[in-house]
């Protein structure tokens, strides 16, 4: 395509057209990096059955990764992974370096999502073009470039995406992103305990489908609250109810209403992502997101996990809240590592899906 310069690198770009597939070659790694790969990861590991991860996946080490580059194909569905492989010497397993998921859910299609395992200083211009160009080259084989309605991932990913992407198809970028975040974390060592009770009043509890009114209340604002990506009452319903009847929705209680809520998505084996905290305009300044955040957070660590992960706006004034809890990183301090800045840049003329 004119104006798009491809680099001659010893990169391969893979399509996997099955989440059993993409986990199968990429598993290794995606483990070794739980945390920073909970999007893509959690998103995979929703479409296998369990015994597939525990006794296939959890198998696998870097030496027996087989790639098998299939044919370019035109996706119905929408649904497929893309990842992208480079070996030091002729003799080394190959190195996973970029994984691009395109995947759906209920509500529409997601977002095209991007990941490395690579820590954000190292992404430098000239490792990056040819990788990113050659997934693009991979990508417009696979789907129209229609679908590509958003893409969202570490802000150096998505900037040099979205810069190639417009001049490959012609789709610009929208005036201003979708979304300026934050991506960070809380393990057992930073969680903050609160001195006081976890309820100065009410009750927090898991929500059941007796609370499908309020909790679609709830989703459609929280929806309404992001601009890009606003949901129908109907639409929220069906949210709320998948969320219910997995178990994944939190609220706190007061008076016999549902003052806030909280849902726990992205579970990987030793991972979960809270999503969705938002408390309704009556009940605010009173502490109850800060309260469920950390219940919801402590019944995590007591269950196992040893990291919960969430993303907050840049201008979000939620990272108080979760700055208390100990999810570190935010508040003006200095950024540890695994602490990321993220990025969603749209594009012109797309079908929008949601997330």
């Amino acid at each position: 395509m004119p104006g798009l310069t491809i680099v001659s690198q010893p990169v391969t770009v893979v399509e996997h057209t099955s989440a059993a597939d993409f986990l199968s070659a990429t598993y290794p790694t995606l483990r070794r990096h739980e945390r920073s790969s909970n999007i893509v990861l959690a998103h995979a590991l929703k479409r296998v059955n369990a015994e597939a991860v525990l006794t296939g996946c959890q198998f696998i080490t870097d030496s027996e990764v087989l790639l098998n580059p299939s044919l370019h194909t035109q996706h119905k569905d929408d649904s497929f992974w893309l990842t992208v492989w480079s070996s030091p010497t002729t003799t080394s397993p190959p190195s996973l370096d970029l994984v691009l998921s395109c995947v759906s859910s209920s509500l529409g299609n997601y977002p095209v999502f991007l990941w490395s395992p690579r820590l954000p200083s190292t992404l430098t211009t000239s490792w990056l073009t040819p990788r990113i160009t050659a997934l693009i080259h991979r990508l417009y084989t696979c789907v129209h470039p229609e679908r590509v309605f958003s893409v969202f991932g570490m802000t150096a990913l998505v900037k040099t995406f979205a810069r190639y992407w417009t001049t490959f198809t012609g789709f610009a970028t929208e005036p201003h992103p979708f979304y300026k975040a934050y991506f960070t974390f809380c393990t057992p060592e930073t969680f903050q305990d609160s001195p006081s009770p976890y309820q100065k009043e009410g009750n927090i509890r898991r929500a059941t489908m007796v609370d499908i009114d309020s909790i679609s209340k709830l989703c459609k604002e929280f929806a309404d609250d992001s601009i890009y990506f606003p949901l129908s009452i109907d639409q929220a319903r069906v949210e709320a109810g998948e969320m219910i009847s997995k178990g994944q929705m939190w609220l706190y209680e007061v008076a016999g209403q549902t003052a806030a809520i909280c849902a726990v998505t992205r579970n990987s084996m030793t991972v979960s992502a809270i999503t969705k905290v938002y408390t309704s305009p009556t009940w605010r300044r009173r502490g109850f997101a800060e309260h469920l955040v950390r219940y919801v957070t402590r019944r995590l660590f007591d269950c196992g996990k040893d990291t919960v992960v969430l993303y907050v706006g840049h201008e979000n004034s939620a990272q108080r809240v979760y700055d208390r809890v100990g999810f570190v990183g935010l508040c003006g301090k200095d950024k540890p590592e695994g602490v990321e800045d993220s990025l969603e840049l749209g594009f012109t003329g797309t079908e929008r899906g949601h997330w």
